[in-house]
């Protein structure tokens, strides 16, 4: 099973990411030129695209920066995942 066909890890992650690649592509941004804007790997920045990761704090504070968004527009009204 490649990276690409894996679910996300809830559907929490899975919306946030979903939102994370919205931004992207409205910029007209690649992976790659979106990580080197966050400060991060493209694989990192993928992972949370596909919601298979879970970021911090700090990070999301990056991701919206480097996005040119704010974290309540990353965050704000994304379902939350019971445990």
């Amino acid at each position: 099973m490649t990276a690409a066909s894996k679910p996300p890890l809830n559907s929490t992650l899975g919306a946030f990411g979903a939102r994370v690649r919205a931004r992207r592509l409205e910029l007209g941004w690649s992976q790659e030129v979106a990580a080197q804007e966050i400060g991060v790997h493209w694989t990192h920045l993928g992972q949370v695209e596909r919601g298979q990761r879970s970021a911090r704090v700090e990070n999301i504070l990056r991701i919206a920066a480097g996005l040119q968004t704010t974290p309540g527009q990353l965050l704000d009204g994304l379902p939350r995942t019971e445990n």
